[in-house]
């Protein structure tokens, strides 16, 4: 209970008292995780609303957005990488398979085509339905521009800081908050990057044989501690001698 309070508080939900603040009950309106709808709140300073809540509700779908048939893995892999150019993390990759399938006109050929799962779309589209439904009762302003992925990604940042690890020398990450070693998701559209990201913002954690990080996007340092300083300092974020950062073997014999 502490932890989802101390949570609570580092969101902006809380005051000092424990009573909830003005973001709070804005954040208390929508049916998502606290890190998501203060996502979403936190979209409207960078004028990048609609595509963050094209995410909360891609996310809400959990895990169904892709599908991998055996006889063609190396296809669907290659249909995921595609969606991934220049996003820079799968949240954004996220963002493209949606607003695709929106210009097809909801294309379910385009779903087979592309090894994406249709079902899930039209689940995620009526999440997103629901969610515009709740911005003029939580007074939340409709702002669009899907070609500033650096705002959109400083969006994501500033609901999940609390969920951020920074590479190591070894090619493993580190989080930064309850310091633990994680991984990058090996089908995460990251995991191939070189050099790979220094800093990263991930929505949750999956133990399998390790921690992986699942739906990961690259942030900076200035934004962590520009969004949460009362989380972070500058020194916190600059743990690592990015002079000697893991070159590519490294990385690999990490995975």
């Amino acid at each position: 209970i502490m932890r989802a309070l101390e949570q609570l508080y580092a969101l902006g939900a809380l005051n000092a008292q424990g009573e909830l603040t003005k973001t709070g009950r804005r954040m208390a309106e929508f049916p998502l995780d606290p890190m998501m709808s203060k996502m979403l709140i936190g979209a409207e300073k960078y004028g990048v609303t609609e595509e963050v809540c094209t995410i909360c509700a891609m996310l809400s779908i959990g895990n169904q957005v892709f599908y991998r048939p055996k006889e063609k893995a190396v296809h669907a892999d290659n249909s995921r990488v595609n969606f991934n150019r220049g996003a820079m993390g799968d949240h954004i990759s996220l963002m493209n398979v949606y607003n695709q399938w929106q210009e097809t006109g909801e294309s379910t050929q385009w779903c087979f085509e592309n090894f994406v799962q249709v079902r899930s779309l039209k689940k995620a589209r009526d999440v997103k339905d629901q969610i515009l439904g709740l911005f003029e009762r939580t007074e939340v302003e409709l702002s669009s521009n899907s070609a500033d992925t650096r705002a959109i990604r400083k969006a994501i940042t500033s609901g999940y800081f609390y969920h951020t690890a920074l590479l190591q020398r070894s090619g493993n990450y580190r989080t930064l908050k309850k310091p633990q070693t994680v991984y990058l998701h090996p089908q995460g559209a990251l995991a191939k990057q070189q050099p790979p990201p220094r800093l990263v913002v991930y929505f949750e954690l999956v133990r399998t044989s390790k921690d992986f990080m699942r739906t990961v996007s690259e942030t900076e340092s200035e934004w962590l501690v520009e969004i949460a300083p009362h989380l972070y300092k500058p020194s916190d974020v600059e743990a690592v001698d990015t002079k000697k950062m893991p070159n590519a073997k490294a990385q690999a014999k990490s995975a």
